[in-house]
């Protein structure tokens, strides 16, 4: 370790500033927010700090540095374009054992600024010991997609609440309490700014320590690819006890729970007993909940996205359980997009529906209005009863050559993607052994393939002719039947 990290209390503190230019202004910037009383001292000042000087943020002093300037003082930063200047300033500050930085010069300095990730009052410094800078500053980009924006805000909840927590838990008993809060219904509150419930559930926690009620997270998996879960997914997958997974969760995304938690597998398989099945599902949540347990809830895509999400909610609030919920990337969206398949597109579709394809006898599924024009239709759960729904399209007025795609594990380098039209793709997908999980897209954007200027182009001829595309002219420009 070359360098000790340490935090400095400077609020109320001299410091000064050798340097009126660009990089003093950068180094002032971060003095005024730590509370210094800043002197900078120039020949000549930068506008911006000129600005700062007459609105009484900093004390100027129009000279040339003498050592005299650093006496009394708690830290000094050099920051001219001089090294002859920036010798000086360090000689006088390890004089008189003053902490100084000269910048983007480490053998001059005792000490050196950190790339730094403000969440205040939560700070995070990444150092590289001077080598690297700009390395320093990428791993501190990296860690700041990582934090949450309101993490201060939840520093400060926290901080408020110590007192109270020593008063009414033992030693013993504090950080596992904390944990709780921190990574459980309360943090998410307070990092989604609703303090309101925040402090409810924080209050009903404290007062229930010595058995207190688990929480569940519902949380959407995406439609199979790790990289495309959410952080917040992560995060919760990364603090849960117990996680209950469907069928439509990856291996490589179970892999980012917790090594030490519990899995249970509570898919459903087709042709089962779907009620019976999702009925233990809510049994297991209450249980583990009630036994002061954190669950993971871990469904494919997103969990109000025929994931039955809606219903596990009403079960936990009829029990009393805290939830989370963390949205996923639904299978649709995910799907299409590793297949380079736009769901909307402005001149081949304005609008878009999901659609469930078991649900073929749903008297409210308005059949015709999917067959509208300038339309997209994604069929989730639906290989099975492709016959049916291609019947229903054509019976309801969908022309035989409206393009279909079928994209098969999308997202996993397992995908594949069948095209053809609404009057082919079943025999298709039967000749090609297409098999759950699959999506159906129809609509014209189910067309588009490498050769998308000439398609665009011949959709827009034929739109104009009040025509849809032929089979013919699909082919004509590279995509498949």
């Amino acid at each position: 370790m070359d360098y000790l990290p340490i935090f400095i209390q400077l609020r109320g503190e001299p410091a000064v500033v050798v340097g009126g230019g660009h990089v003093a202004l950068r180094k002032v910037d971060l003095l005024l927010k730590a509370g210094a009383r800043i002197t900078v001292i120039a020949p000549k000042l930068h506008e911006e700090l000129r600005a700062l000087a007459v609105r009484g943020q900093l004390d100027y002093l129009a000279r040339e540095f003498q050592p005299h300037h650093l006496d009394g003082v708690g830290l000094a930063i050099a920051a001219t374009d001089s090294r002859e200047v920036n010798a000086a300033v360090s000689a006088a500050a390890r004089a008189r054992r003053v902490p100084v930085n000269v910048v983007d010069d480490p053998e001059l300095s005792t000490f050196i600024f950190p790339a730094i990730v403000d969440r205040s009052p939560v700070l995070v410094a990444v150092g590289s010991s001077g080598q690297s800078p700009v390395l320093a500053r990428r791993v501190r980009q990296q860690i700041e997609t990582l934090l949450p924006a309101r993490l201060g805000a939840l520093a400060r909840f926290v901080g408020d609440r110590r007192e109270d927590v020593q008063k009414s838990l033992a030693p013993a008993q504090r950080r596992p309490f904390w944990e709780r809060i921190i990574g459980g219904f309360v943090g998410s509150r307070v990092l989604a700014g609703d303090e309101k419930r925040a402090r409810k559930a924080f209050d009903d926690a404290l007062s229930a320590s010595q058995q207190s009620t688990g929480e569940v997270y519902l949380i959407g998996a995406g439609p199979g690819d790790p990289d495309l879960l959410t952080l917040r997914a992560v995060q919760l997958l990364q603090q849960a006890d117990v996680v209950l997974y469907d069928r439509l969760v990856s291996d490589a995304v179970l892999d980012r729970a917790r090594r030490d938690a519990e899995r249970i597998f509570v898919g459903k398989e087709p042709g089962g007993d779907h009620h019976k099945t999702q009925q233990r599902i809510h049994d297991l949540l209450v249980q583990y909940a009630k036994r002061g347990l954190r669950v993971a809830r871990l469904k494919g895509g997103d969990p109000f996205i025929f994931g039955r999400g809606g219903e596990e909610i009403e079960v936990l609030a009829e029990n009393g359980i805290p939830y989370v919920v963390v949205p996923g990337i639904t299978a649709a969206l995910g799907a299409a997009a590793a297949a380079g398949i736009p769901l909307t597109h402005r001149r081949l579709a304005q609008s878009v529906t999901f659609a469930a394809g078991h649900a073929l006898d749903d008297e409210s599924l308005d059949w015709r209005s999917l067959t509208q024009p300038h339309h997209t239709v994604v069929f989730y759960m639906g290989v099975s009863q492709l016959p049916r729904i291609a019947a229903k399209l054509l019976e309801a007025g969908a022309s035989p050559v409206l393009p279909a795609a079928l994209v098969e594990r999308g997202s996993l380098a397992e995908q594949r993607v069948v095209r053809g039209s609404i009057s082919t793709i079943a025999q298709i997908a039967q000749d090609e052994k297409v098999e759950p999980p699959a999506l159906l897209i129809v609509g014209e954007v189910a067309s588009l393939a490498k050769a998308e200027n000439e398609l665009l182009a011949v959709a827009d001829e034929a739109r104009r002719a009040h025509a849809p595309l032929s089979n013919t002219e699909i082919a004509a420009v590279g995509s498949p039947p």
